[in-house]
Parts: structure tokens; sequence; C-alpha cells
């Protein structure tokens, strides 16, 4: 049998999802308490899209098999049992055997959202990104627009990325503001690894006019990492989740969603 688990946590405190030796990371503490609800001798769990070292999932979709049988509300209330605070469980479904975590989905999300302040967060320290100057919003919209598409994203990925190809089909950029935040939303087939934070570096540099709107459209041209300004911090970033097929009837947010700002 096949289950399909909706999973939020807080990453600061992981180095990432994926495991790792030191046992420190979302997917090890997920497979220990599923391995402790099921009392079998080990779960392994296959995800939607792996995060890095401090960065949030809103609903990070898992899926694995299991010989045990459970109600739905039950692998949920179980696993939470076995569970961290700042990990939980939000849904559970039974998936056909032909589901996939990752090669299902249509499309991955994620938000970036930024503090525009001339103090340092600190009640939401961790959770979002900081900047101290101010920032443009058609300057970022504009310069966005040169990354939706099918593009070659070379200059926006981490020297350690493993994806087979830089080429990536960017849906859309959407920026918006609410009072201090900014919310940076990004669909796209697949990302490379420290892409968005990557983006989100020269989106700032645009936006408090340290460089022109036609950067952005330079620096992805260039297809080199020396091109783009600095990876930007983790603390912001949350992976909203998968986008599948609609039959699935798979959950398509949380409560955590109506939390962001």
């Amino acid at each position: 049998m096949r289950i399909a688990l909706g999973v939020s946590y807080h990453g600061y405190a992981y180095d990432g999802w994926q495991s790792q030796p030191s046992g420190r990371t979302v997917q090890d503490r997920l497979e220990r308490a599923l391995t402790e609800f099921t009392a079998l001798d080990k779960v392994s769990t296959l995800c939607a899209g792996r995060t890095d070292a401090g960065v949030h999932g809103l609903m990070q979709v898992v899926h694995f098999d299991t010989p045990v049988v459970r109600p739905d509300n039950a692998w949920v209330r179980g696993t939470n049992r076995f569970l961290p605070p700042d990990i939980a469980v939000q849904w559970a479904q039974r998936v056909p055997a032909s589901f996939h975590a990752r090669a299902s989905a249509r499309s991955r999300r994620y938000a970036y959202v930024l503090l525009e302040s001339p103090v340092r967060p600190s009640i939401d320290h961790g959770q979002v990104g900081w900047v101290f100057r101010p920032l443009q919003l058609e300057s970022m919209q504009q310069a966005a627009q040169a990354l939706v598409g099918e593009h070659d994203f070379t200059s926006f990925r981490a020297s350690a990325c493993q994806a087979h190809s830089p080429v990536k089909l960017m849906q859309r950029i959407d920026i918006t503001r609410r009072g201090a935040y900014w919310r940076f939303e990004f669909e796209a087939s697949a990302f490379l690894h420290h892409m968005i934070r990557n983006i989100m570096g020269c989106l700032i540099a645009i936006g408090s006019g340290n460089r022109p709107v036609g950067w952005m459209a330079e620096v992805l041209a260039a297809k080199s990492r020396d091109a783009a300004a600095p990876t930007f911090s983790p603390d912001g970033l949350y992976f909203l989740g998968p986008v599948y097929d609609q039959s699935l009837g798979l959950p398509t947010r949380t409560p955590a969603f109506d939390w962001l700002p």
C-alpha cells in the first residue's frame, strides 16, 4: 500500500530535508517517527522536492510503501506523536501505486518572505529574510519577467548542484507587499540548487537601485554563476509544495498558508 503525506516544518534547526549521517534532517526525523509508529524495522520516504538547511516547508509531500493498514487520520495523529514540535504531518492519503511524490508533480512552488526594515528581525528571526534599504516594486517586477519561460539557469545554479540539466521552465514570479513584508512567489517545473536564493540576491540588488533592471537579463545570458549576486539567506524561503493533477484529489493547502505574509 502506498501512502502520501503532507508535511510542514520549520527548517531553522535542521540540515535540510535529505537524510544525512548527522541525523539532523527533516527526512531523518520523519522516517524515525514513521518507524516508531508502525513498529517496522525501517520506513523510507521519497519527497517532492529537497530543501536546503534553514529552508522551511509549508506542504512538503512524501510517499512511502507499507504493509501497515491505518485510517488516514491515524497516520496523521500517530506519526505526529513521535515528531518534534517544529515538524508536523498535515494530512495523509492512500494513493495509487503509480503515484510518485517527485515524478508525478507537474510543477513546484516556493515563496520567499522578506522584511524591509531599518531594524533586523526579532520575533520572526529565522522565518524571514531582511533588507534595510527600500525596494522598488516596479523594478523588481520588470527584472523578474526576464526569467519567466524556459531558460538555461546556470547563472543561478550552485556549484554543488547535481541536476542533470540547468534548463528549467519558470512558469511565474509574483511579487507583492503587505506592510513591511515582501512576498516573492515562484512556480517552475523544477528548481536548481540555490536557484531561488541566487535569484533573490539579484532581485534585491535591482530593487535597491544597486543594479539596473536590464542586469537580470544579462546575468541570465552569461550562464556563469560569477555573473550573479551572492546567494541570499535561506531564512525566508518556504517550499509551498508541488502541484499535482487534480484527479489525484490531494490537498493543495494547509492552515500555514493563511499565516504566511
